[in-house]
């Protein structure tokens, strides 16, 4: 999800690389930060790669910048990878919406409307965080404070990204 991240934002202009970490961090928030020893190695990645383009510039101090671009190629693998998100990328909500940030660059409606379809039946199938046998616990299963606000919290946000992503398809 970094080097998607990493592609959409390139997408829509450069940027030099404190930039993209300050994007990259304000899109996934607090409970996973982004460090240099992750974002520069994967940049690194995508430029060997072939994926992005970096320009030295004249910095403001002494220091000289790196501004990377995203190539023609990059354009394709941003594509490829939105056309084909699929598991994980549809089923963990951080994930899910890393994608969601970009997906207005796939070209047309019906690409952006089968990944919302693939998230939509994901959302539809029975889960839960916790389960009596194979049968999935609702808030009213349980005794546990907790669990039961869990399982509130998580029952609303479904219900909402449902309704949306239904409302989004029609």
């Amino acid at each position: 999800m970094l080097e998607l991240a990493i592609l959409g934002f390139l997408a829509e202009e450069p940027l030099h690389g404190y930039q993209l970490r300050h994007r990259i961090a304000q899109l996934s928030g607090h409970a996973r930060p982004v460090s240099d020893g992750s974002l520069y190695p994967a940049i690194n990645r995508l430029v060997n790669a072939g994926l992005l383009d970096r320009q030295t510039e004249p910095g403001t101090s002494a220091a000289q910048r790196h501004t990377l671009y995203l190539t023609a190629a990059g354009r394709r693998e941003l594509l490829r990878r939105l056309r084909g998100t699929d598991g994980l990328d549809i089923s963990d909500s951080t994930r899910y919406f890393t994608v969601l940030a970009f997906l207005s660059h796939l070209p047309n409606t019906a690409e952006q409307h089968a990944v919302l379809r693939r998230r939509l039946e994901f959302l539809e199938q029975p889960a839960s965080f916790f389960h009596d046998g194979g049968r999935p616990l609702g808030a009213d299963d349980t005794d546990d404070p907790y669990r039961r606000g869990m399982l509130i919290i998580a029952r609303a946000t479904s219900r909402a990204e449902r309704s949306w992503l239904r409302e989004a398809l029609a």
